[in-house]
C-alpha cells in the first residue's frame, strides 16, 4: 500500500472510539514488558489522552473511512508532559498504528504531517520520546532522520525515556513522499 491511499487529517470528536481502539491495539504489546501496575498506569494515560486538553493537533490516519493510526502534537514539553524539560518546540506523543496496518507507511505519513505542521508553526525541530521496549519505532525514527537528544531524556521509574529530535529544515522526511 502506498501512503497516498491513507489521508492524514485532524481528528474529529466522532473519531474518539476509533482512536481509543487504535491506541490500545497498538500499545497492548507492551503489557507483557511492563510490571502490572506500570501497564495499568500507562494504559490509563493512553486512554485519558483521547479526551485530555493540551495537544495543538490530534492527527489520524484514515484509510477508506477507517482510522488506522493516530498521533498527538504538542507545542512544548510542558504541554506534552505537564513538566518542563526544556523543549519549546513541537513534540509528537502516542504515535500509534493498528497492528494490521503496520509496515504500510502510516507511521511515516503521520510523522511527515507532524513535521510539516511543526515547520508551518515556525519550529526548527520536532521532538519525540520513546524507550528501548519500542525497538521497531526507534529504528523507524532513526531511518527517518531523527537523532538522539540526550539532554532532553528523563527516567520514568527505572525506564530511560529516550529523546529524539528531527531538524526540520534539514530533513529529507519533508522532501520525500515515497
Amino acid at each position: 500500500m502506498s501512503e497516498t491511499e491513507v489521508s492524514i487529517r485532524e481528528a474529529r470528536n466522532s473519531d474518539r472510539d476509533a482512536i481509543r481502539k487504535v491506541l490500545l491495539d497498538a500499545y497492548q504489546q507492551y503489557e507483557s514488558v511492563l510490571a502490572p501496575e506500570r501497564w495499568a498506569a500507562y494504559r490509563e494515560d493512553i486512554l485519558a489522552s483521547v479526551e485530555a486538553e493540551g495537544p495543538r493537533a490530534r492527527l489520524v490516519a484514515d484509510r477508506n473511512g477507517e482510522i488506522v493510526g493516530s498521533a498527538l502534537l504538542f507545542d512544548s514539553s510542558l504541554a506534552a508532559y505537564g513538566r518542563d524539560i526544556g523543549i519549546e518546540s513541537p513534540i509528537v506523543r502516542l504515535l500509534a498504528v493498528s497492528p494490521g496496518a503496520r509496515g504500510q507507511g502510516i507511521a511515516t505519513a503521520l510523522l511527515r504531517e507532524s513535521a510539516r505542521r511543526a515547520l508551518e508553526w515556525g519550529a526548527d525541530t520536532l521532538h519525540l520520546h520513546t524507550s528501548d521496549m519500542m525497538a521497531s519505532a526507534v529504528r523507524l525514527y532513526e531511518r527517518l532522520g531523527f537523532e538522539r537528544a540526550f539532554d532532553k531524556e528523563f527516567y520514568n521509574g527505572e525506564r530511560l525515556v529516550k529523546s529524539y529530535r528531527l531538524r526540520l529544515r534539514e530533513s529529507a522526511l519533508l522532501e520525500a513522499r515515497a
